[in-house]
This record gives structure tokens, sequence and C-alpha cells, in this order.
């Protein structure tokens, strides 16, 4: 990794300007220079870090950003990647030409040298946003980290496989769009994020949901190796991912000449969003999302594969997941009864479905909700959590796994997936994907800060254990332990351990 940190030390001349009448920090990065807004910390918003992905360049790898003359504004966030629906509105427009990134720091300048987190945003590859109050730095970045989230592209305009996009690439692969714009992402804070007092050599890739599945699909990269050497999965799911093949006849569907593809309006394209990719046969959940493709390339071969051999980038892990999962997800006009969980049991699990119940059996319909949810998430959630934790500790890296328990002001129900990040964040009052039930309290406010401090000491030494804070005992297979982060923090293990390995035996089945 040493000659990772020279060259960017060295390539990149770090000059800091002083500010201008604008007043806000001025930071000169290899393309230009940018000023951003003072304070503690200094935020710079809405920098590029690839050429607009606009014209030609809709569906190709993210080419180099063209040098810019004077000082650009970074007051502002750039414009959101063109989604559909929206998952949480920004208040920021969107475009394809969204390409950019946010970054928040304790002090700028080479110097500084602090450990670098990087975010990479969920919302089921369909949405998402840096510009989001949920993702706001600032908090995080207190803590001595210098923060950084992207966007990247997402939907049809991200993810869309292609014979006439594979017969262009050098590689001969295509999709996968929105997973290269992260890795340029990663390549531009390698080459410019010292004059912003990051340390090149300490970056950690962290992510919820989709973004966590992005981190995961980033570990089994060879395209992604030495870009970072710690990374946080939140709630990720590893799925099987579509042939190349079967992901660019789907693709076809929407017409055989790329080049017209090319000039449709991008708001004609987003109709498209939930049809472009191939569909399977054992979606647990009323709607399925877009995912990355076995590309040949930057995914030369299953995740669930590489994570069992041990093919896996040398990082530090953590790797967690809520306490209910499942409950985002549930069929929002049907209660469940007795005999509704168990037929949704035998139509998804068929020959498992006896052990899926024996593993999570209910008495009556009070309890036929709440198991649904279990099953649900776990084997959406769970097990792939569970999965990469013990891919990671056979393979010799280190790694800690969490259980995520609190809810907001203890009232039920249990959190939801996606109810940590506010957490890590710091923006327990910002909108999130979850509707509000409760204003935080007291407790909620000291479990963030006692999250922000694990992000950061594990940021920075790649060990999440310091002083002030309850022990976090490193993953071992044998006995999986976890750190649970309720009222108080505390040690546990073996969480759901019989039903997750049943959802395992589904992720077998379902192939």
């Amino acid at each position: 990794m040493k000659w990772l940190r020279i060259a960017a030390l060295v390539s990149l001349t770090v000059v800091s300007l002083p500010a201008g009448a604008a007043g806000g920090p001025v930071v000169v990065t290899r393309t230009g220079a940018v000023r951003g807004s003072s304070g503690y910390p200094e935020v710079y918003r809405g920098i590029p870090y690839a050429a607009p992905p606009v014209g030609p360049l809709r569906w190709h790898a993210p080419m180099p950003v063209k040098p810019w003359a004077g000082v650009r504004d970074a007051t502002r966030f750039g414009n959101d990647c063109m989604q559909a629906p929206w998952i949480v509105s920004s208040g920021v427009p969107f475009s394809e030409d969204c390409l950019t990134l946010n970054i928040w720091t304790p002090a700028h300048g080479a110097a500084a040298r602090r450990p670098v987190i990087v975010y990479l945003y969920g919302g089921g590859f369909i949405g998402g946003s840096g510009a989001y109050a949920l993702y706001d730095g600032a908090a995080l970045a207190r803590e001595g980290v210098v923060v950084v989230n992207l966007n990247y592209r997402v939907g049809v305009l991200g993810f869309l496989a292609h014979p006439g996009l594979a017969t262009e690439s050098p590689r001969h692969a295509s999709g996968n769009y929105g997973l290269m714009d992260q890795i340029a992402a990663l390549r531009w804070i390698h080459e410019n994020i010292a004059a912003f007092g990051g340390d090149p050599a300490r970056v950690t890739i962290f992510g919820e949901s989709a973004g966590a599945v992005s981190v995961a699909m980033l570990l089994v990269s060879p395209r992604a190796k030495e870009l970072f050497q710690t990374a946080i999965l939140q709630s990720t799911t590893v799925p099987w991912l579509s042939a190349q093949a079967d992901a660019e006849a789907a693709g076809a569907r929407l017409g055989a000449d790329i080049g017209a593809l090319r000039k449709l309006p991008a708001g004609q394209l987003l109709s498209h969003n939930f049809d472009f990719f191939p569909h399977t046969s054992h979606e647990l959940m009323d709607m399925e999302f877009p995912s990355p493709t076995l590309d040949g390339d930057l995914l030369p071969e299953q995740p669930r594969d590489a994570f069992a051999r041990g093919a896996i980038n040398p990082a530090v892990v953590v790797v967690g997941y809520n306490a209910d999962e499942g409950g985002m997800f549930m069929p929002p006009d049907q209660k469940q009864t007795k005999a509704s969980y168990e037929g949704w049991v035998a139509r998804h699990f068929r020959t498992l479905a006896p052990e899926v119940l024996r593993a999570t059996p209910v008495a009556d319909d009070a309890a036929a909700q709440g198991a649904m949810s279990a099953v649900l998430g776990d084997a959406v959630f769970n097990e792939s959590g569970r999965m990469v934790a013990r891919a990671a500790a056979n393979a010799g890296l280190r790694t800690y796994a969490y259980l995520f328990t609190k809810s907001l002001a203890n009232r039920p129900p249990a959190p939801w997936h996606s109810e940590s990040v506010r957490y890590v964040f710091g923006t327990l009052d910002a909108p999130g994907f979850v509707p509000w039930r409760v204003g935080a309290d007291a407790g909620d406010h000291i479990l963030s800060r006692t999250m922000r401090r694990y992000w950061a000491r594990f940021a920075t030494r790649g060990d999440p254990n310091g002083a002030g804070l309850p022990y976090w005992p490193a993953y071992d297979p044998r006995a999986d332990p976890y750190l649970e982060f309720a009222e108080p923090v505390h040690a546990g293990a073996g969480f759901r351990h019989d039903a997750l390995d049943v959802a395992g035996r589904y992720w077998g089945e379902a192939r």
C-alpha cells in the first residue's frame, strides 16, 4: 500500500489558498481549485470526480474530469442522479450530470493526514443522493475523520447491460456503471483527499442496503483492490447475480440500437427502471430491484462464491444488521394470519418450508406478522451479513459483527431496515426511509455518539475498541459473537442461529 500513499502525496501539488471575498476556504485539486464553506468541519459540496455521463458517455465507464480555470464554487450540492421513483426527496434537482462528491473535514491541508470514511448510499439501486440530510457528515467528521459521500448512477442509467454496450467495451462487458462510478470516486479520493486533510492510505468504505451491497461487491472485485483498507456493511444482502448473457438479453428488450437509446430522453428511460433486468423466481419481496451483474470484468464470478473461497480484497471488516430488517418490506395493506404466514413460507421456501416453520413457528394469528417479518429479514439481509462475517474471518481478515436493536425512544416496533444510519451520522431528526414514529430521546443521542466513536476509531486504527467504549469482540465463526447496539451496549452471540442456517440453505437452493 506504500506506493499508493507516495503516489497520492507526490503527484498532487497541494496548495492551500487564502479565502477570497466569498470567505470560504479554498483547496486545489488536480483538476482545479474549489471553495467550500467555513466552519467546523469545513464542507466542500458538489465536486466533480468524473466527467458528466451524458450524450455518447451515457452507459460508458466514467471518464476523467476536464480541468477548470479559476476557483469553482463548492458550497452547494451537485445534481442528484436521474431516478424514479423518489425514495426520499433531497430538494436537489436531478440530472444525468451528477457524478459529484461531498467532503466534510475538520481541517484541510496535507499535514492533517486524518482517516477517511467514504459513504455509499442505499436506495435499492434505483435512487439515492449524497444531499440527503440523513447523510450529513458534520457530526461524524467532528470525531476527527474526513467524511466523503458521493453520487453514483442508479436504475436503468446505472446498471443497464446490453449487447451493443458490450461490443463497444474494450473489456467486452456492459452494465455495472454505478459500481464503476464508485471505483472512479475512490481513485479520485486517493489522488486528491490529502489536500482536504485526509490520509489516502486509511480509507474506509461503508454503506447501508444497496450501499452495503456495493461494499460487498467492491470487497470481491479485482478492480477495487487496494482502494480501501477497511469496510463497513450495514444491512447488506448478497444475492445471486444475473449472468451477463441474461442481463444483456433483458436490456436488449428496450431496443436493439444502443445509439438510438442514447438519444432518448432520460425520463423516458426511467419508465423501465423495474423491467430492464432479468427477474428471478425466488424473490421474497413484493418488488424486485436491479442489481449488479456478472460482467466478467468488474465482477468475474458470483460474489457468494468469491466469499466462500476467501477471494476477498484485503480489508478489516465490520458487518451487521438491525433487529427487524424485514419490517420495511412487509405487504403494507395485508395483516398476516397464521394461515397466510404458513402459506407464504410454503410458496417461497418449498422443500425448506418445514425447517423454516420449525425455526420460526407461530402459535396464533397474533404472532404471524412478526414471524413473517423475521423470516423475510433473515433470508434477505441477516444471513448475508453472517455469511460475509464468516467468510472474511475464515479468510484471515479481522472482522467485527454487530446487531442494532435500539428503537427511537425505546418505542416499538424494533428497528427496521435503514434505521441504524441516522445513529452513525448523528442525524436523528432528519427525514429517513422509515416514517417518524416518535422523536429521539437522550438515550438515542448517547447511542449515536457511541456509534460515531466506534466508526471513527475503526477508520483510524482498523479496530473499533478503545478507552471509554464497551469491548467489541472480534468475530469468530464458531461462536458468532457480536456487539449489540442497545441500552446499554453489550456483547452477545448466536443471533437467530438456527433460522439463519435455514436461510443459508435457501440461498443454496435458490441458485
